[in-house]
């Protein structure tokens, strides 16, 4: 049923989706071992501080301007094939220089695998800068002091993912009063790992127009209400929160009270491989569990739309596509 539904996802980490078979390729191609942390076709870890040693190891293996370009077409052509029109990608500027790669040359190549799938999809996508907020303060405001700068021309926003646990959100508060004065779209993680505070801690140090997941919110009514009343929206991701055990199963996953109580929710996969996810599986996911119809599916997918990082011409092109 979902599967003539458009989509759109706002919230995806562009390392995060190289497949097992890709990053399998990619090990060949440099001779590296991940039976670490891939066995089969399915990466192996058991908790979020293993899942980020997993992580680390597959962006490692992405090491030059062509292996970014064909991770960016591959995960776009894959999601283009799911009906999806439109995508955001968080980029990390510190995982391409741990790489042994230029900021400027992981732009480039990912811009290139941008290219390559809208001229064979017709897929938009945009990216966005996120400093590694475990890295420290440092680390994210110099993130964000590139992001700043607009490296390309397709790097429309500024935010913040990694370990939620560390630190506090207002250390980070520089970083995102820079992004936001170069004009970039503000979004952070938070309510994940993490409480309710550190959702409100967000809206209170980083005042951003959306957050990463952001469901631990249901656990304070008054929070669910500003963030309704502020109409800020949540970027969810119920097949990572349900892989990393926030949720037991579906049913008990917060996205549709959310949606009743007013707050402007999309669909995203956040690392899909990992979580053994996609963006159409995603839809489906809710679709199944609360028995959305199309039009209420495509809601969504106008939610993510209005709340894009992306210029106004483009963006009444692809609302254009959903009526």
């Amino acid at each position: 049923m979902t599967g003539n539904v458009k989509k759109a996802e706002l919230h995806c980490h562009i390392e995060g989706a190289a497949s097992p078979e890709l990053v399998r390729q990619q090990a060949r191609k440099y001779g590296a071992d991940v039976s670490g942390f891939i066995s089969g076709d399915s990466y192996i870890w058991s908790d979020f501080t293993e899942f980020l040693v997993a992580y680390d190891g597959a962006a490692a293996l992405f090491r030059s301007q062509d292996d970014y370009a064909l991770l960016a077409r591959t995960y776009l052509e894959g999601i283009a094939a799911e009906n999806a029109i439109y995508s955001e990608i968080f980029v990390s500027p510190d995982h391409a220089v741990a790489a042994g790669l230029s900021p400027s040359a992981y732009f480039d190549g990912l811009a290139e695998g941008i290219a390559q799938a809208k001229a064979s999809t017709g897929i938009e996508c945009r990216m966005i800068i996120v400093g590694i907020r475990h890295l420290g303060a440092e680390k994210v405001e110099a993130a964000a002091r590139l992001a700043s700068t607009r490296p390309h021309p397709l790097i429309t926003g500024f935010g913040m993912a990694g370990e939620e646990r560390f630190g506090k959100v207002a250390d980070f508060a520089g970083a995102f009063d820079i992004a936001r004065d170069a004009g970039l779209g503000i979004t952070i993680h938070a309510g994940e790992l993490a409480g309710p505070d550190s959702v409100r801690d967000a809206l209170d140090h980083v005042r951003p127009s959306r957050i990463g997941h952001g469901v631990r919110a249901t656990e304070d009514e008054a929070l669910v209400r500003r963030i309704a009343d502020e109409g800020v929206v949540l970027e969810v991701c119920p097949g990572s929160n349900l892989a990393l055990k926030l949720y037991p199963d579906i049913s008990r996953h917060p996205f549709d009270r959310l949606r009743r109580a007013g707050v402007k929710v999309t669909l995203s996969s956040d690392d899909p491989p990992h979580f053994a996810s996609s963006i159409g599986r995603e839809y489906q996911m809710v679709a199944d569990a609360w028995g959305y119809d199309a039009a209420e599916l495509t809601g969504f997918t106008r939610t993510s739309l209005e709340a894009a990082f992306i210029d106004e011409p483009t963006r009444a092109i692809l609302l254009g596509q959903l009526d």
